[in-house]
């Protein structure tokens, strides 16, 4: 799921893209580790309060495709939810 802010108006606001995840709160700071390597990520939030373990990203640009390869590639399932 990748939706513009606004209403999809461009006030030079980003996107958020929520990824279904089997991040733990013990492996939360070196996902951010990760995350934060991308520098078009405005914001990351956790909700380990949800069964799906839910990531959301506020970017400037769609890279979730980029974020999944990532995350995928060092051990963790992360994919969009749509």
């Amino acid at each position: 799921m990748c939706e513009p802010l606004n209403g999809g108006k461009n006030l030079n606001r980003g996107m958020i893209t929520i990824f279904k995840t089997d991040i733990s709160e013990e492996q939360e700071s070196r996902v951010r580790q990760f995350l934060e390597l991308f520098k078009e990520i405005l914001k990351i939030d956790f909700d380990f309060e949800d069964c799906d373990n839910i990531l959301r990203i506020e970017t400037k640009d769609n890279i979730t495709l980029h974020v999944e390869i990532v995350l995928n590639s060092n051990g963790y399932f992360c994919k969009e939810l749509l």
